[in-house]
This record gives structure tokens, C-alpha cells and sequence, in this order.
């Protein structure tokens, strides 16, 4: 919290957007001391998804997706994170519509897969959008959800 932001910077370089995400750590963390008298989230555990969530997206900088991960992730609560990954193949398989945006798919995952799927679901759609779904290629042709898939069928 105290760290001069460029030794903040340095240590997460390697993540992306190290200029960008230094300050922002700092805002939160002093926010949450300055709030809670500790850094300790547990207490969120017993939360609500959505009261967790809505406080976690209170801080500077979190939106839904770093919310959900830190639910899914740390708390084992049933919250979908959607990255750009996830986001691009659940809208090319037809599980969301074209146009959803990130927040939506969430709330579409959310609403109709089974809570116990989220971890793996996003793990898998992640792993299936790194080396097959991509972005600029996609890997149609030996895909071996081609067949579910509305992306190929354009």
C-alpha cells in the first residue's frame, strides 16, 4: 500500500497494464484498510453473491469480472468471471447473444449453468479460447465443438 507505485509496477509487469494497475492496487488496498481496519476479506464469505459483489465493485477500478474472480476463486462462491476469452467463445457458441456484453454473459451463465460448473466452465472456456477459439484465427476446422458452434456456421 505504502510501496512507491513504481516498485508495485515492477512486480506485476509480467500480468499487463502494470502503469495502469499499480495505483489502482494501492487506491484499493488503502481503501479497504481505511474501511475495514485490516486487509482481511473473509468476512465476504458470508455475504450474498450479489452484496459481495456489489462491494467488491465498489472499490476503485474492480469491476465484475476482478469481483467475480476474487467470489469464485477465494471464497468458492458460485460467481462467473468473464475475461475476453470467455466472453468471445460463449457468444460464438451461441450462449449468449452476438451482441451481449461481458456483464451479460455473466449474468446469463449465472442464471442457467449449474453453480458447481462455474469453476471449470471458466477455466475450460478460457483454455478452449487461448488455443482454439481465438480471436484473430480461430481453429474451426479441428474444433470439436464445430458442430455447436454458430461462429462456424456463418
Amino acid at each position: 500500500m505504502d510501496a512507491p507505485t513504481e516498485a508495485v509496477a515492477d512486480a506485476i509487469r509480467s500480468g499487463g497494464l502494470a502503469n495502469q494497475k499499480a495505483p489502482r492496487i494501492q487506491a484499493v488496498l488503502r481503501r479497504i484498510y481505511e474501511e475495514r481496519g485490516e486487509f482481511d476479506l473473509g468476512w465476504l464469505a458470508a455475504l450474498p453473491v450479489d452484496e459481495a459483489r456489489r462491494w467488491l465493485v465498489s472499490l476503485p477500478g474492480v469491476g465484475n469480472k476482478t469481483a467475480s474472480i476474487v467470489l469464485l476463486f477465494c471464497f468458492g462462491r458460485p460467481a462467473f468471471p468473464v475475461d475476453t476469452h470467455v466472453h468471445r467463445v460463449t457468444r460464438r457458441l451461441g450462449l449468449a447473444p452476438a451482441a451481449a456484453s461481458p456483464d451479460a454473459v455473466m449474468r446469463i451463465i449465472e442464471a442457467h449453468a449449474p453453480p458447481e460448473w462455474f469453476y471449470p466452465l471458466h477455466l475450460n472456456l478460457i483454455r478452449h479460447g487461448r488455443q482454439r477459439c481465438k480471436a484473430r484465427n480461430p481453429r474451426c476446422n479441428d474444433c470439436p465443438l464445430a458442430d455447436l458452434c454458430d461462429f462456424v456456421r456463418l
